[in-house]
């Protein structure tokens, strides 16, 4: 099959993403699904739908490699908009398909939430909210602001979790984060970790030097059946907050 190049400023292909636009607003009507709040997302699939039905005259998934054998085009996984994968597990144990255009109504909400929490984080345009603080407090890798975000949100009593060192002691007296509520140290881990009588069921962060430590250590709680760990991702050396010497 020779490459056909589409024009997407073309008259024909306009009107066929008309019709694929109308197509997954049927979709979404059908199932009782919406639209993922990431505008981009939608119109980068609808645009792949659009593109698919006038190469392939089917409206494959963009995300998915389409191949012809002996004239007959076929997706990977037989990926047809709305396809099965997406019908039968992504979306009712994932809340969103694959190519991200369909989402349940509460992923859809949760994905708003997030995008104006991450705003917030990183603009330090406004505090978190509540709602915004407990999603977040969920993440199992943050950044530095948000770490600094999450522990105002904490003084203001939004939000409970324990920020655990696992440095070494002279580490911790060198500087620590301010907030810290445990040194654990990575060499003497078990022992300081019944020392310091921490919760299985409460929200945990870990930090180290640069995060290799912690997320070793986030394993090991995890496998020692800890369920709320979270890891400052690239350790104290990312972190922009007040640092206690």
């Amino acid at each position: 099959m020779s490459i056909i190049k589409i024009d997407i400023n073309s008259s024909k292909f306009q009107a066929e993403l008309e019709k694929t636009i109308i197509f997954t607003d049927k979709v979404n009507k059908l199932f009782g699904w919406v639209y993922n709040p990431q505008e981009e997302v939608n119109e980068g699939v609808q645009m792949g739908l659009a593109r698919n039905k006038m190469m392939y005259g089917k409206r494959f998934c963009p995300c998915f490699m389409v191949e012809v054998i002996n004239d007959t085009p076929k997706s990977v996984e037989d990926r047809i908009c709305p396809c099965k994968p997406a019908i039968e597990k992504e979306i009712p144990e994932d809340g969103v398909c694959h190519c991200g255009i369909y989402c349940t109504p509460e992923y859809a909400q949760n994905k708003k939430i997030e995008m104006g929490m991450e705003e917030a984080v990183h603009t330090h345009s406004r505090g978190l909210t509540q709602e915004e603080a407990k999603i977040l407090l969920n993440e199992k890798e943050l950044d530095g602001d948000e770490l600094t975000s999450l522990l105002e949100a904490r003084e203001l009593g939004m939000v409970n979790f324990k920020l655990v060192d696992v440095r070494e002691h002279m580490e911790w007296q060198m500087g620590h984060i301010e907030g810290a509520d445990k040194l654990v140290p990575t060499s003497s881990f078990f022992a300081a970790l019944e020392d310091a009588k921490l919760n299985k069921n409460e929200n945990i962060i870990l930090y180290c030097h640069v995060g290799s430590r912690s997320a070793h250590c986030a394993r090991i709680l995890g496998d020692m059946g800890y369920t709320k760990i979270g890891n400052l991702t690239y350790g104290i050396v990312s972190y922009g907050g007040e640092i206690e010497r």
